[in-house]
């Protein structure tokens, strides 16, 4: 087994008019964490309004590091967020 890190958030209720605005920065946080190999994977849900998005890190540190300073959480497009350790079973 292989440990991970999950994060989550939880969107704003004004997501939609919110995000726009601050998906540039956002996307260039993403290429910058996946580019140092911590950042694994990331999407949002099929209903992001409900249901928000997930990333998948390799440290927890990186997790929290991202989020701390990630413009959507800075900017409110995000309520809230959290992040679980994952024992990925099929590394």
């Amino acid at each position: 087994m292989s440990k991970k890190y999950a994060l989550f958030y939880q969107s704003a209720d004004d997501l939609r008019s919110k995000a726009p605005a601050h998906f540039p920065a956002h996307t260039q946080r993403v290429k910058e964490f996946h580019g140092r190999g911590t950042l694994l994977m990331v999407g949002a849900f099929a209903n992001p309004q409900e249901d928000g998005a997930m990333s998948i890190f390799s440290t927890r540190e990186a997790a929290e590091e991202f989020a701390k300073g990630d413009p959507f959480v800075v900017n409110g497009v995000v309520r809230s967020w959290k992040v679980l350790e994952w024992n990925e079973s099929l590394s």
